[in-house]
């Protein structure tokens, strides 16, 4: 027996060396993504392997809400809901949802540009990062700094698991939720999840599930989440051409606006249809045209 215990002994050292070499590393690493939260306004949480890592975003896409032109009503919604969570008010998780290119991502990040100085800082979270929403909401914890963690473009599957980390999150989980956090989500769909016709018909036949209803409450639930949840819309052709002559106007471009719009429409019949997105891509490209006729200088194309 005490043969045994000699040979047991050793690999028990081990083992405890191995354990106080990761209780080591653990410490380190939180130290160290504590350290990186300080200098930084935007962060980006990176997956390795079956954890992560906040990484700074050194140069973050700030975008002046001033240039987002006809969704006055959401950019409201979301400062207001913003300035509550600033202040240490009651504030609410927010999804943006809608049609693509209507400046959903561009509103948080003209949030972030708006209130940075004021302590308000963003992580963006993938849908992989999502398994490690808690992982971390830790880190966030004791610190002064508001967070926005933004998840953009989500969408789930049926098959997929990651709604459920978001949903705990969100509200419903065993781990409570630090005051100095909120999510933000963007996506294409006002449900997060695909919806099917045959969810809402009756009766149903013999192969589908027996309480279809079940199925429609439990895709719906996520985005029930979302205390605050704001639509975004295709742009008229008045708004669209108000985007085209606002961004005409602060890159300097000076040709007679009839002009302007038919060139607009042009560009507009050639691409995916009419949103913010695509005037600011016609007036890129316009500028672009311009600067190389010479008809427009560099300092006027960075204004």
């Amino acid at each position: 027996m005490t043969q045994d215990w000699k040979a047991i002994i050793p690999r028990l050292e081990q083992l405890l060396d191995k354990a106080e070499a990761l209780l080591m590393q653990a410490a380190s690493t939180t130290e160290a993504a504590s350290e990186e939260l300080d200098g930084h306004v935007a962060f980006r949480w990176q997956n390795r392997h079956a954890s992560g890592r906040l990484v700074p975003v050194k140069h973050p896409d700030l975008v002046d809400l001033a240039d987002l032109i006809g969704i006055d009503r959401q950019i409201e919604a979301v400062d207001r809901n913003t300035q509550q969570f600033l202040r240490g008010l009651p504030a609410n998780h927010v999804l943006l949802w809608g049609d693509r290119g209507t400046g959903k991502s561009s509103l948080v990040k003209g949030i972030l540009h708006r209130y940075a100085a004021e302590g308000l800082r963003l992580i963006e979270v993938n849908k992989e990062g999502l398994l490690h929403l808690q992982e971390i909401a830790d880190l966030l914890w004791e610190r002064d700094e508001k967070y926005i963690l933004f998840c953009d473009d989500l969408s789930f599957s049926e098959q997929e698991a990651e709604y459920r980390e978001i949903k705990a999150m969100l509200e419903g989980g065993i781990a409570a939720r630090p005051e100095n956090a909120i999510i933000c989500a963007t996506s294409n769909r006002r449900h997060l999840m695909p919806r099917q016709v045959r969810e809402n018909q009756y009766p149903v036949s013999e192969e589908d599930e027996l309480y279809p209803r079940e199925t429609t409450e439990e895709k719906v639930s996520l985005s029930d989440r979302f205390g605050l949840r704001l639509a975004f819309y295709r742009i008229s052709q008045a708004t669209y051409l108000r985007m085209v002559s606002h961004y005409a106007q602060k890159f300097g471009v000076s040709i007679a606006t009839e002009e302007l719009h038919r060139k607009a429409f042009v560009w507009e019949a050639s691409s995916s249809g009419r949103s913010g997105r695509v005037a600011r891509q016609f007036i890129d490209d316009l500028v672009g045209q311009l600067g190389l006729a010479g008809q427009i200088s560099c300092a006027d194309e960075g204004q």
